[in-house]
């Protein structure tokens, strides 16, 4: 991932909920019309993998504030 890309995602994060909404918004929108290449077994499995650990990291964040 680029610099730039990095600091991108680090400024999103930092974007209020409905702010973030409308950016993925046109995100999705935008990506519809733009061709990808199907993704191979593994891909989707290590994509899958990087989800479930992000959203385990976030399950352990939100524990550990209560």
């Amino acid at each position: 991932m680029t610099t730039t890309t990095q600091e991108i995602i680090e400024k999103f994060a930092r974007l209020p909920i409905s702010e973030k909404r409308e950016v993925v918004s046109v995100i999705l929108r935008d990506t519809l019309e733009v061709e990808t290449p199907a993704l191979s077994d593994d891909e989707l499995v290590l994509n899958a993998e990087e989800i479930f650990l992000e959203l385990d990291r976030r399950e352990e964040a939100k524990d550990g504030e209560s």
